[in-house]
């Protein structure tokens, strides 16, 4: 048997598995708010920099242009974010937040991280450690990110 085969030696599969529960601990503090964890994401980019154009936001969230524009129509539709297009090129999509989406940002200050922290007030890590994980995975994505 060939041990590098193993899933309990996959690194891949503990990402892959943190990763989804991380994101179903999310799901009902953002179905609080009425949106679902990608779209949290694309809320998270305005945040910092409102008035963007699609594919800066896709580049951001290491997506392709074809999965973020179904997120920003839903998004459209809940009355968050507005497209138009681009003043100088007329093929460019700018996204915007609506005042909806702006309170948005207060709602999930108020929420999401407390939440996040109860349900993760038993792990064993502490501020420093997640820190660090945070820097860690950084390469790994930015390693990756150079083979595509």
């Amino acid at each position: 048997m060939h041990t590098e085969l193993q899933l309990d030696n996959q690194i891949c599969f503990r990402l892959y598995t943190a990763s989804r529960l991380v994101i179903q601990a999310y799901t009902p503090i953002l179905n609080a708010l009425g949106i679902t964890y990608p779209q949290y994401l694309v809320l998270m980019v305005l945040w910092e920099k409102d008035s963007q154009p699609v594919n800066d936001i896709a580049h951001r969230l290491i997506l392709e242009t074809n999965t973020v524009t179904p997120l920003l129509q839903r998004m459209e539709k809940q009355g968050i974010v507005v497209r138009k297009k681009g003043e100088l090129d007329k093929r460019q999509q700018i996204v915007s937040l609506t005042e909806k989406g702006k309170a948005m940002e207060e709602e999930a200050y108020n929420s999401v991280p407390a939440s996040m922290g109860e349900e993760l007030k038993t792990c064993p890590l502490r501020l420093e450690d997640y820190q660090n994980l945070a820097k860690e995975l950084d390469a790994i994505i930015d390693t990756l990110k150079k083979k595509q």
